[in-house]
């Protein structure tokens, strides 16, 4: 099997978007697999649709699998995680009965199928606040990991506590870059948001090579080592829905990529909602731990600069809705993109590209006081720190970072607070809400383990 494997590693991994990254292929499983699963899944005639059903029940597949004893084919990855519940994600190899055991129960069995690509998201319940829960994966009534993994579920809301996320995109698969995802789970964050560009997929029309992109980064035991601790959200952005700076348009359906598409991200992610389908799908929503509520928004599914909007009208209801109703001491505005008005290309793909839209969100919060609001973004390849002032408003800062893995560059911004383009980093956002006026600290953190910035804010600096 070997010598066939190193054989077939010799050709170019390549699509309509970048060149695929090889992995080497003495590396287990995926380097085993990758350049097999492309032939099968990207380059074969009718490919468009592939999922693993379309090759689990070949030879060379189960022998990879038998030979490394794979109970699992993605996850464990924590989903929606609440201060009483939380979700595990789990791909099987081929169809199995899973489920979890934690706390001295089991959920109630799940068989996964070719329907969702052998994906299962099983809820775990009863669950105590700021908590750490040991669970264990079971597939076929055996344990599926080595050892127990654990989690923290999140702190109750207005409970006094600290605790902390870590965000970016920039994702792209990168062999040599892949311990970044340990490096991030070494700060043991509550949640962990990743913001677009989280895979370089580049081409919303196939979905066999949308999935084996997945797959990919799944089977990394750095992303599992991340994934299996820490709850994951996640939201595209222009390279993970189609291509280079895409925009979807108002309608729902249309273009015919849109829903497919839309389809793929939810067998790969647990997050807690999608949209507000069946009339409004996409991959906004919101969460919140402890007292900080989070809105994630989708920038590319509706997107029409030319009709000036970045959201479409019934997202953009819907988060000012969401940020009017929120009582939390800190409100966290996620976008693939970015807000400021200093942003690359005078606009062209981020917030500055439709300023009414974005001054009807930013007035919103000055015109109802509403306070405790930050913005994160990612897209760029570099980390910023951004102040917007308001002139009837408190400012507004915005935290960019977007070079995860990627090893493109782009260049610093003078306008910044701080601009950061060296190697490679993530955001860490440090939460301290046990004090009288509670607090922020944003961190660039690099992939090994150097703090290059911090920026500490106050609540009471976000007020009217």
């Amino acid at each position: 099997m070997k010598k066939l494997l190193i054989v077939l590693s010799l050709a170019t991994l390549s699509a309509s978007g970048k060149e695929m990254i090889p992995t080497p292929p003495d590396y287990p499983v995926i380097g085993e697999l990758e350049n097999w699963l492309y032939q099968k899944m990207v380059k074969a005639e009718g490919s468009q649709d592939a999922n693993l059903s379309s090759v689990n029940q070949e030879d060379f597949f189960k022998a990879v699998v038998k030979e490394n004893n794979l109970k699992l084919f993605g996850g464990p990855q924590i989903g929606h995680v609440t201060d009483h519940s939380a979700v595990v994600w789990i791909r099987t190899p081929e169809s199995a009965k899973v489920a979890i055991k934690y706390n001295n129960t089991t959920t109630t069995p799940i068989t996964t199928n070719a329907d969702t690509d052998y994906t299962a998201k099983l809820k775990l319940t009863n669950l105590p606040p700021s908590t750490e829960i040991s669970y264990q994966v079971l597939v076929n009534d055996e344990p599926a990991l080595p050892q127990p993994a654990t989690f923290k579920t999140f702190p109750a809301k207005g409970e006094p506590a600290t605790f902390s996320f870590a965000f970016g995109g920039g994702a792209r698969y990168n062999h040599v870059k892949e311990h970044m995802w340990r490096t991030i789970a070494s700060y043991r964050p509550s949640a962990t948001l990743l913001l677009g560009d989280n895979l370089y997929i580049d081409n919303g029309n196939h979905r066999g090579m949308q999935r084996l992109y997945y797959y990919r980064r799944q089977l990394r035991p750095e992303y599992i080592t991340l994934s299996s601790q820490s709850a994951m959200y996640a939201i595209w952005d222009d390279h993970d829905f189609h291509n280079n700076d895409s925009a979807g348009g108002l309608h729902p359906t249309q273009p015919a990529y849109k829903i497919p598409v839309w389809n793929v991200f939810k067998e790969n992610w647990p997050n807690p909602y999608f949209g507000e389908p069946p009339a409004n799908p996409g991959c906004y929503y919101d969460f919140s731990i402890g007292d900080v509520d989070f809105f994630m928004t989708d920038g590319r599914y509706y997107r029409d600069f030319k009709k000036g909007t970045m959201l479409g009208p019934v997202q953009k209801e819907w988060l000012l809705k969401k940020l009017k109703a929120s009582t939390a001491t800190f409100k966290v505005i996620a976008s693939g993109t970015l807000w400021t008005e200093y942003a690359d290309k005078n606009g062209k793909d981020s917030w500055w590209g439709v300023p009414e839209e974005r001054e009807d969100i930013f007035s919103l919060i000055d015109e109802h006081e509403i306070g405790g609001v930050f913005l994160i973004s990612a897209d760029r390849h570099r980390t910023d720190v951004y102040e917007i002032k308001r002139p009837n408003g408190y400012t507004l800062y915005e935290f960019e970072t977007s070079k995860l893995t990627n090893n493109h560059t782009h260049g610093t911004r003078k306008d910044a607070l701080f601009s950061y383009n060296k190697g490679n980093y993530f955001g860490l956002v440090e939460f301290d809400l046990t004090q009288d006026d509670p607090e922020f600290t944003f961190k660039c953190i690099t992939i090994d383990k150097k703090e290059v910035y911090a920026l500490t804010i106050k609540r009471s600096q976000l007020e009217k």
